[in-house]
């Protein structure tokens, strides 16, 4: 049956591939803005609804749990994927329905609750995806969680290059296609995500399979993102390039084919009565590790939500996530507008923001896996990436301040490889501190920081700032002076996070080291 988790990882990859639908905002920003009569703040407003349902996924993590505590290992987390589904086509097709003027012109709360609905359905899809690989690979669980959130960062730019190929100039097309396209994509492989815990010598191989094809597709959208902005192509030419990453994204099926293969090579050399031995002896030994534990601080038990937030390292983890993911997620918000206070063009905006999804995705695929080969080689806990991470984006953000020619081409580098780290690191540890039962629930939870500290800085911050050095010249600001204070305070503030992201790593290197001795007596 190891076929199955495979199936499954591919399954996962392909509805992250799709499901990342609030990276393609810009996309149809404007079309939104105009229809609606909205002014550039009502706008602001809207996206950071897009924010908050993206990001606030608490009610997919406690969903997750109950399905699959009840139905128990093998159970299919179907019904989580198919409450996205439903989120998705209602929250875009009814925005989609008022941008075409099928419905009249609803109020702005009603259309900040249809874009809430709209991105909430991320948090059900990535919830499904990234908790079933952590359970289906707890061993390689940084490199398996990188991988499902690097395909989900690279989702903005997969969605952008279908816009592109086939409704390009068409904005509110692009809008039903968000409807239909993420939503008809999970529910047709839902029911092969399923949670199935085997363990074979192999997964490093083909965790490293998806790896190299990961960054293949993300090095194949990098050329593209630069040749568009570069060259104008005819119809054809983007009808073959869009055939070529879906043969890309096809390729990972291969994998599954060989797992199989070697699956079923494997087993017939093994004895009945020498598997179920191996599988008594690796019980016993799990669960004597466990009570070994469960004398100190950070045992690695499994913890309900309630339970982590009693647990100092859970506000540690949250408030250095409200630091790095917030001030990465305020960059982005304002990266336009900060290009065009520097002079850029809009074709160097363009790029620039295009470019963000492949810097975010080799931050999430990055850590994962770097984390995994220094903790399994030298037991480094993995906060220590956070820190070291958290580090980097303040001097990202003292780059962007700095204001010197090509500095946004500099710190967005920085800013958004760091940011992306974040959120492969965030859930990976989460897992490992208090178990992948309720992984769901707390990761979302956690993960509520990023909104909450990128609305502080954008409007008390960045917001204000701005708006008092605009002041005397109307609602524009040119030249270095606009941004470069703001920046000065999200730098201090990735690296108050920083310290509190090495609090947490000197508390938790003991619990760590023990994850590399249970490994090797596993391995003996």
């Amino acid at each position: 049956m190891e076929k199955i988790k495979w199936m499954a990882a591919v399954a996962s990859i392909w509805i992250q591939c799709i499901c990342g639908a609030s990276y393609a905002f810009a996309i149809y920003s404007s079309v939104l803005k105009s229809t609606q009569g909205y002014d550039q703040s009502t706008l602001d407003m809207v996206s950071v609804f897009k924010d908050i349902g993206a990001n606030a996924g608490i009610l997919s993590g406690l969903l997750y749990s109950a399905v699959t505590v009840r139905r128990g290992g093998g159970s299919r987390p179907w019904v989580v994927h198919l409450a996205g589904a439903i989120q998705c086509f209602a929250g875009y097709f009814l925005i989609w329905l008022s941008v075409i003027g099928v419905i009249n012109r609803p109020p702005v709360p009603a259309m900040c609750c249809f874009m809430l609905m709209a991105a909430h359905a991320q948090t059900f899809f990535n919830t499904a995806n990234v908790v079933t690989a952590v359970h289906n690979f707890p061993d390689y669980s940084g490199t398996v969680v990188g991988i499902m959130k690097g395909f989900l960062g690279l989702s903005g730019a997969v969605l952008v290059q279908v816009y592109q190929t086939f409704l390009k100039e068409n904005p509110s097309a692009f809008i039903l296609m968000l409807a239909l396209l993420p939503t008809f994509v999970s529910l047709l492989f839902m029911c092969l995500v399923r949670i199935n815990q085997t363990n074979s010598g192999d997964d490093k191989k083909h965790l490293n399979g998806f790896s190299a094809i990961a960054l293949i597709v993300a090095a194949y959208l990098l050329i593209l993102i630069i040749l568009e902005n570069v060259f104008t192509f005819p119809f054809w030419a983007r009808l073959l390039t869009f055939v070529v990453l879906l043969l890309l994204l096809a390729s990972p099926l291969r994998i599954v084919v060989k797992a199989r293969q070697e699956d079923s090579l494997r087993l017939p050399q093994i004895p009945p009565n020498e598997r179920t031995q191996l599988i008594n002896e690796s019980t016993i030994d799990s669960e004597n590790f466990s009570t070994e534990e469960d004398s100190i601080e950070y045992p690695g038990k499994e913890m309900n939500l309630l339970q982590a937030m009693r647990t100092i390292n859970f506000w540690l983890l949250f408030v250095a996530m409200l630091c790095g993911m917030g001030s990465g997620l305020a960059t982005i918000n304002n990266m336009s507008q900060i290009g065009e206070s520097l002079g850029y063009t809009t074709v160097e905006l363009n790029t620039l923001v295009s470019l963000w999804s492949i810097w975010n995705f080799l931050g999430r695929f990055g850590a994962g896996y770097v984390s995994d080969v220094f903790l399994h080689t030298r037991g480094w806990a993995r906060p220590l990436f956070m820190v070291l991470t958290l580090a980097t984006m303040a001097v990202g953000h003292v780059i962007i301040a700095s204001g010197f020619p090509g500095n946004l081409f500099v710190g967005s580098v920085l800013v958004g490889v760091c940011y992306g780290s974040q959120w492969s690191l965030m859930p990976t540890i989460t897992s490992e501190i208090y178990g992948v039962v309720h992984m769901g629930t707390i990761f979302n939870t956690i993960a509520v920081s990023s909104p909450v500290g990128s609305s502080i800085l954008s409007v008390l911050v960045i917001g204000y700032i701005y708006d008092t050095e605009a002041s005397g010249e109307g609602n524009s600001c040119y030249g270095t002076q606009c941004f470069m204070f703001s920046f000065f305070i999200l730098a201090c503030v990735s690296l108050f996070g920083f310290f509190v992201a090495l609090i947490l790593f000197f508390r938790t290197r003991r619990f760590y080291m023990q994850i590399l001795l249970r490994r090797n007596l596993a391995i003996r």
